[in-house]
């Protein structure tokens, strides 16, 4: 049954890494490049700009300041501010709203009665007043240059184009080994997952902020769902098997902040996980009823089916010591078993490959930047307590709210410790239930390396080194978050 279970286990994993490989070596080996027209004033649409906001007082007037400078034919530009917030994030948005009006900006606050759907339908009850042909959405956290729209809207040369999704940068990329570690992840997810699926012309996936959609194609979808705790994967797809496509614009880039509480990680990833999850759920069975072509259907089945990898990863770590242990009695599994799963090392180069092409393709410091690598890999194996408990929460059908990742901004991380992040009324330094998890795994893992290590089963100690450290990771965050002075 060990031998069993930790072959399916790697073998999803394979699936994950083979796939990454794929689209790096093919592709996504060059982002898409725009040489389409330029923006034009005088034929330029009319936009909606959506800001969903709830308890942001730190960045909100960054946020509102940063939409109210760009560039784009004021009598086609508006600006909806809609705040669900109950704190004095009323008060300050209110107040750069009236900034702002006062000089000619069409910028206006919109509330609701009740924050019934969260951001899906803060979201939705602004479509319902905005005038707009395009809806840009922008996250509290996001900065957008001044050109943003002038050059994303040309993109939507074709009717048929539903939305232009932009990458994200980092603020604070080089705050922490936390930060650090979530950057090397998300540049990887847009150069070369979103690149690669986008090039190769299958599904991919709106991120939330930083894009645009033309309205016809929300209202065309079925328009913003609350079932899911990932709205934006949820449309993506609905819209695409409707015939829309969706187009990356990896130039295009909007610096935003990545979370340096560990506990807001987790939160963040938990909801991006569960809502994967519970979109593959709900949406699969139609994907593969459609009548697109089976390499989207593939395609899009292991994006929706990510969510899976951390529970395998988990399982790895938890069957690594004993199935290795048994190979040294009888009653263990033969040679033809471990050179079978001595292919998982092709997975393996996929996952380091796809953040090799990521850092070249950015052009920034790439060679440097891949030194973090087993930083990185330790950090993605350190999220599979957190994010396995998202996906079996999501298999069993178990409703939890929509939790918002808090944000601190730039300018306070920058700040002398007077103004530190923790010390915001948003920072919960509290020791996460999982943090106990991963410190059980830990001690786990540890065991695990000296039983290798005394049975003299040396081929599988750098692995096992690895999970130990990977579990040590987070529960050590937790703890040195734990004791920062408040």
């Amino acid at each position: 049954m060990i031998a069993f279970l930790y072959a399916v286990a790697m073998a999803v994993l394979l699936v994950y890494g083979l796939n990454l490989l794929w689209l790096s070596l093919g592709p996504a080996r060059a982002l898409p490049e725009w040489q389409g027209p330029e923006s034009d004033d005088a034929t330029a649409p009319a936009v909606t700009v959506q800001l969903p906001v709830y308890n942001e007082a730190h960045v909100i007037e960054r946020l509102i300041d940063a939409c109210a400078r760009l560039d784009y034919p004021q009598d086609k530009l508006e600006i909806q501010v809609l705040d669900d917030s109950a704190d004095e994030t009323s008060t300050l948005a209110d107040a750069r709203v009236a900034y702002w009006r006062q000089r000619g900006v069409s910028i206006r606050t919109v509330r609701r009665p009740t924050r019934r759907g969260f951001k899906a339908g803060a979201l939705a009850y602004g479509l319902e007043r905005a005038n707009g042909e395009f809806i840009a959405i922008f996250d509290a956290d996001f900065v957008p240059q001044p050109d943003f729209l002038k050059r994303i809207i040309p993109r939507f040369d074709s009717p048929d184009v539903g939305l232009v999704q932009a990458r994200w940068g980092h603020l604070n990329r080089s705050q922490s080994w936390l930060t650090q570690v979530q950057a090397l992840a998300l540049d990887a997810h847009f150069c070369v997952e979103q690149a690669g699926r986008n090039n190769a012309g299958c599904f991919m996936n709106f991120n939330g902020t930083a894009g645009v959609w033309r309205r016809t194609c929300i209202e065309d979808a079925g328009g913003w769902k609350a079932d899911t705790l990932t709205e934006d994967l949820d449309l993506s797809y609905r819209a695409q098997l409707n015939g829309w496509r969706l187009r990356l614009a990896p130039d295009v880039e909007v610096p935003a902040e990545l979370p340096a509480n560990v506990n807001a990680l987790r939160t963040q990833q938990f909801r991006w996980t569960k809502g994967g999850a519970e979109v593959a759920r709900k949406l699969l069975r139609r994907l593969w009823t459609s009548s697109q072509r089976f390499g989207v259907k593939l395609q899009g089945s292991i994006h929706l089916l990510a969510p899976l990898v951390f529970p395998c990863i988990l399982v790895a770590a938890l069957l690594h010591p004993p199935l290795l242990l048994s190979s040294e009695s009888a009653d263990g599994p033969g040679q033809l078993y471990f050179t079978i799963m001595g292919l998982g090392i092709f997975g393996f180069v996929g996952f380091f490959l796809a953040q090799v092409r990521a850092q070249r393709s950015l052009k920034k410091n790439w060679a440097r930047r891949l030194r973090l690598f087993p930083v990185f890999a330790a950090g993605m194996i350190g999220l599979s307590v957190n994010n396995t408990w998202a996906v079996l929460q999501a298999l069993v059908g178990k409703q939890t709210s929509f939790v918002r990742t808090p944000k601190f901004s730039a300018e306070i991380f920058s700040a002398g410790t007077s103004a530190a992040w923790w010390k915001s009324r948003y920072a919960n330094t509290q020791i996460d239930q999982m943090a106990w998890v991963e410190v059980g795994l830990f001690a786990y893992s540890i065991g695990g390396l000296g039983m290798l290590m005394a049975a003299g089963v040396w081929t599988a100690v750098p692995f096992q080194v690895l999970f130990a450290a990977s579990f040590a990771f987070f529960a050590s965050y937790s703890f040195r978050q734990a004791r920062l002075p408040h």
